[in-house]
């Protein structure tokens, strides 16, 4: 790398020191394996941080298959220069959304990238994205222990802690267990694991149906000595509200709403602990 590059590359890692002083929590959500709802729990845990007046930024490093922005229903926005960088799409008040969605031609652009131009991209998102004072900041990764979730841990050495997702049955909770072994060798803080998809409520008889098991995240949590953070049922109308841009915090009438606000409390203690 010749002085120039050199010199480049000094300049964007102060920008992010400088960004991330700005944000008193970041918090990164893992899973395992895919099909499990992290990025369902990334976005409504910070949205519903945002609800409660704290200022929040999602930032979608799902390089391969980011949907961050069309669940917060703003797919069809750019991210503009001003003159303090690049500035992050507004979704509501108190919650900005950044994400290379927003840098793509067509929703059905591939993005065929190794590892080097994952990480510099995840630089530029955190060095000159102009974020501002943030209460939270959320990282919402894909699948996996590999380049995104490795580069994020490495740039941000200063990480609030990770939460895992994983619904119950075993073969995911198999991967989750990876996950948390993961964050503790690179000394990242596990804040907990939630448990997706747990168990459906009939419409009819009320009860509940276990359609891929019960209890696996809180084993694991149990058996991994880290905090179990809470069941989130299967709702129905999710899938429906996801598609058109709505968070079902926003729905109040819904099985997932009380147990989400839960691990929201959960989570909000967990940073006060953290100052």
């Amino acid at each position: 790398m010749d002085n120039t590059a050199n010199k480049q590359q000094d300049e964007l890692d102060g920008r992010i020191k400088k960004n991330l002083a700005q944000i008193k929590h970041k918090i990164i959500v893992l899973s395992g394996k895919g099909g499990v709802g992290k990025t369902t729990v990334a976005v409504n845990l910070a949205f519903g941080l945002a609800l409660q007046g704290s200022k929040v930024g999602i930032l979608d490093v799902d390089i391969h298959g980011p949907n961050t922005a069309k669940m917060l229903g703003v797919e069809n926005r750019v991210m503009l220069q001003s003159g303090s960088g690049i500035e992050p799409v507004k979704v509501k008040d108190n919650l900005k959304l950044v994400s290379i969605s927003f840098l793509l031609k067509t929703p059905d652009q591939p993005v065929i990238w190794r590892g080097p131009l994952k990480m510099a991209a995840i630089k530029q998102f955190l060095g000159d994205v102009n974020w501002g004072l943030l209460d939270y900041l959320i990282v919402d990764s894909p699948p996996g222990t590999g380049d995104e979730p490795l580069s994020v841990c490495q740039i941000i050495p200063d990480l609030d802690g990770a939460v895992i997702v994983t619904t119950p049955q075993d073969v995911a909770v198999l991967d989750a267990r990876k996950t948390v072994e993961f964050a503790r060798q690179l000394k990242i803080s596990v804040i907990g694991i939630i448990e997706n998809m747990s168990g459906l409520i009939c419409p009819y008889c009320k009860k509940e149906i276990r359609l891929f098991g019960r209890d696996g995240g809180r084993n694991a949590a149990v058996n991994l000595g880290v905090e179990f953070l809470g069941r989130i049922p299967i709702e129905p109308n999710i899938v429906n509200w996801a598609d058109k841009g709505e968070s079902f915090l926003g729905k109040p009438a819904n099985s997932a709403f009380e147990p989400m606000n839960n691990i929201i409390g959960k989570i909000n203690d967990f940073a006060g602990k953290k100052g």
